[in-house]
């Protein structure tokens, strides 16, 4: 799973029938401590995520498509939670 940091939405006029009324967004990767890494990747998003929200995301397809409960979704990333919270332990 991976942490991330919603910062956009993709828009497409053409694409797989299986993206019709589904949402794309744009999330960074961020680090435990919430730092943004720059490093990007589209996932559907399954909860209703926001712009800006801190989210967990599964990015394996094989597990997203177990998700929507789907074998032949064109799927590789998908969000899966919106986090409170994160704690981390300092040595």
């Amino acid at each position: 799973m991976i942490l991330g940091k919603v910062c956009g939405s993709i828009n497409s006029t053409i694409n797989h029938d299986y993206y019709d009324n589904k949402r794309l967004l744009l999330v960074d990767r961020i680090n435990p401590d919430g730092t943004e890494t720059g490093k990007y990747l589209i996932a559907m998003d399954s909860i209703g995520a926001g712009f800006g929200e801190t989210v967990i995301i599964v990015d394996e397809g094989n597990s997203a498509r177990m998700i929507v409960e789907d074998k032949t979704a064109p799927l590789r990333a998908i969000i899966v939670g919106i986090v409170d919270h994160i704690d981390v332990e300092r040595k």
